[in-house]
């Protein structure tokens, strides 16, 4: 292993540790480093780094951020970074209407999600076309709710909500920032203000994705950071209506009482999602679509185990499934074992190093208790 290798991973598990591995900084270098022809990965790890090193500047976090920065040009070579960066940008900014709605498309299951997303992109082109004609716009916000387990594609589809809005002209840059409550609330009383507006102004004319937004106010009877940073949120939420997106997502129950916490809160939003579990053909495609891209093959009998597997998961345990993060956890396990099995043959041909056999299904019963994050 290269010491530029070394050196990225372990700036990536220090910041897994600093944020209890919620941004799983890990496991997108680790992406990084087996795909170095992802651009489009490479582009939004870097362009996490930077968004919070605005938000998080003259702190603990700075450093730790830096390194990891350092440390990814340094694995991958400035010049190939800069390449990158300026060609996947390029690539965000061209791509059309069509094509984003054809993105969308192109993602596994949810239906309903698209319907709704295409009816509110049809709304917003004709209330386009009724500007130019010089008619009255309703005044509607374009803030929005996410609601539903985890792992079902929340992040992905407002990224591409962000990016479309921008080709319909409603916000001038089109770019995400993703925050959790750590980069809203500060440790001192009267700064968490400041640091939710530092958030806003970092944010304006793009999408502000808010990931587990009732953390916030989980602790509302005694906490008043949360409290402070609801206050301040709410107020943006107006103020900043004309070009700013705001999309809170997180589980049902927890969001529902989330928007129970601040009585002007739930009414700056217009539009709730909710974003069903994924069925198990659905969870199936999911595992066939990452070892597809990782020049793996099913045999047909693995396919039957897993579907079984996924629909015993389904029954059993619905309201904290984790969805897509279970399929990708429990997909690393199977090539792993794959790689076990492999290594105690003699010989190994192309097929069997490609080909993901019933046998690799055989989860260590402590790992796979806790395969369901």
């Amino acid at each position: 292993m290269s010491t530029s290798r070394d050196k990225l991973i372990c700036s990536a598990k220090k910041l897994d540790f600093y944020f209890g591995k919620e941004n799983n900084y890990l496991d997108k270098v680790n992406n990084i480093i087996a795909n170095h022809t992802d651009t489009k990965s490479v582009a939004e790890l870097y362009k996490s780094i930077f968004l919070l090193q605005q938000i998080n500047k003259r702190n603990k976090l700075t450093p730790l951020l830096k390194d990891l920065s350092d440390n990814l040009a340094s694995f991958l070579g400035y010049t190939y970074l800069f390449d990158t960066l300026e060609k996947e940008l390029s690539h965000q900014k061209k791509s059309s209407l069509d094509d984003l709605l054809v993105e969308l498309n192109q993602l596994v299951g949810l239906e309903k999600v698209k319907k709704e997303v295409s009816r509110l992109i049809i709304y917003q082109k004709v209330q386009s076309k009724r500007k130019e004609s010089g008619l009255n716009i309703p005044k509607r916000t374009l803030h929005m709710a996410f609601m539903g387990n985890p792992g079902t594609g929340k992040t992905t589809v407002a990224r591409i909500i962000g990016r479309m809005y921008y080709q319909l002209g409603l916000l001038s840059k089109g770019h995400f920032l993703e925050v959790s409550r750590t980069d809203l609330i500060a440790g001192y009383q009267g700064q968490t203000a400041l640091k939710v507006k530092n958030v806003i102004e970092k944010a304006k004319g793009g999408v502000l994705f808010i990931d587990e937004a009732y953390s916030i106010t989980e602790n509302e009877n005694t906490d008043s950071y949360g409290r402070e940073c609801l206050t301040e949120l709410t107020k943006a939420l107006e103020d900043s209506r004309d070009d700013l997106i705001v999309i809170v997502a997180g589980y049902t129950e927890p969001m529902n009482h989330f928007f129970e916490s601040n009585p002007g809160l739930k009414s700056r939003f217009n539009y709730f999602i909710n974003f069903e579990n994924y069925s198990s053909t659905e969870l199936l495609d999911i595992f066939e679509t990452l070892a597809r891209k990782d020049d793996y093959h099913i045999d047909d009998k693995l396919k039957e185990v897993l579907l079984n597997y996924f629909n015993e998961k389904l029954e059993s345990n619905l309201t904290n499934f984790s969805n897509g993060r279970f399929v990708r956890n429990l997909y690393e396990d199977l090539i792993m074992n794959q790689a076990v099995r492999l290594d105690q043959s003699e010989a190994v041909n192309l097929k069997e190093l490609t080909l993901l056999i019933k046998d690799d299904f055989c989860l260590d019963e402590n790992r796979s208790s806790d395969i369901d994050l």
